[in-house]
C-alpha cells in the first residue's frame, strides 16, 4: 500500500477543500515546498498535487507553487488540474513532474488519453458524485458511470487510476472502499483510493482488499485524525 500525502494548490497556498467546493477551502500553509519537505522526511516516495485553480481554469494556474515544490524535494511527483493537452504534459514534465493525472479530458477524449499513455507516465483521476463521472473540476456532473469509464483505460498503457468518491472528499467520513474496489475490478489497472479518509481503519481496510495500489492522504493529515508518520513507518 502506497500512501499519497495530497497537497492542494489554491492561489499558491496549501488547502483542503469539502466536497469540492472551492468556497469550502481552508488554508492550511502558505508554503506548499515545506509541506513537501515534511512529507519526504516522514518516509513518502510520492506526494500527490493538485492544481485547484488550474482543474476550474482547465489550465495550470499554481506553476510557481509547483516548480518550488519540485526543487524542494526528491520525492515523486503526481500533479493534476487543467492538463487537457499534449503541450501542457510535456511542459509539467520538464518542470520534473514524474506522472501526469488526467482528469476531465479523460471523459471527453479517451483516445487522446489512451495516446498520451502511449508515450508518456499518465494516471487517469476518475471522479465520482453517485457513481458518476464529475469533471471541469467537479463542477458538472456526466452522464457516464466512474465504472464504465475505468473500462475504458482497461488496456490503454495507463499507469494508475486515482477515483475520488466526491461526496466523501474532505469529509473524513471514511473511504468508500466498495467504490475503489469497483473501478479497481472495472479496469484492472493499479488503483489509488480519494476521499473521505480519516484514520487508520481506513488505511487497515483498504490493505486488507489485497485489491488497491494505493491511498490518497489530505484532511486526515491536516486535522490529525492519522498519525501520518506512525503509518509510512508500519509500511515501509
Amino acid at each position: 500500500m502506497t500512501l499519497y500525502p495530497a497537497i492542494d494548490l489554491k492561489d499558491g497556498q496549501a488547502v483542503r477543500l469539502t466536497k469540492g467546493l472551492m468556497d469550502s477551502a481552508k488554508v492550511y500553509s502558505n508554503e506548499p515546498h515545506e509541506l513537501v519537505k515534511k512529507f519526504e522526511k516522514m518516509g513518502a516516495e510520492w506526494v500527490h498535487l493538485v492544481d485547484l485553480n488550474g482543474a476550474f481554469a482547465g489550465e495550470p494556474k499554481n506553476l510557481d507553487a509547483i516548480i518550488k515544490i519540485r526543487e524542494n524535494c526528491n520525492v515523486k511527483l503526481e500533479l493534476g488540474g487543467g492538463i487537457r493537452d499534449e503541450a501542457t504534459i510535456q511542459k509539467m514534465l520538464k518542470i520534473g513532474i514524474d506522472r501526469i493525472i488526467l482528469g476531465s479530458i479523460a471523459v471527453k477524449n479517451p483516445q487522446f488519453v489512451r495516446d498520451m499513455a502511449a508515450k508518456y507516465p499518465i494516471a487517469v483521476g476518475i471522479d465520482a458524485i453517485n457513481g458518476y463521472v464529475a469533471v471541469e473540476g467537479w463542477g458538472e456532473v456526466s452522464e457516464m458511470k466512474a465504472t464504465d469509464l475505468a473500462k475504458e483505460f482497461a488496456n490503454a498503457g495507463v499507469e494508475a487510476i486515482i477515483c475520488t468518491d466526491v461526496g466523501k472528499d474532505g469529509t473524513l467520513s471514511g473511504v468508500n472502499v466498495d467504490f475503489t474496489l469497483d473501478i479497481a475490478r472495472a479496469s484492472g489497472l493499479a488503483t489509488i483510493a480519494s476521499g473521505g479518509v480519516k484514520d487508520e481503519n481506513d488505511i487497515e481496510a483498504l490493505i486488507a482488499t489485497k485489491e488497491v495500489e494505493g491511498v490518497i492522504i489530505g484532511k486526515a493529515y491536516y486535522e490529525g485524525t492519522l498519525d501520518l508518520p506512525k503509518m509510512f513507518k508500519l509500511l515501509n
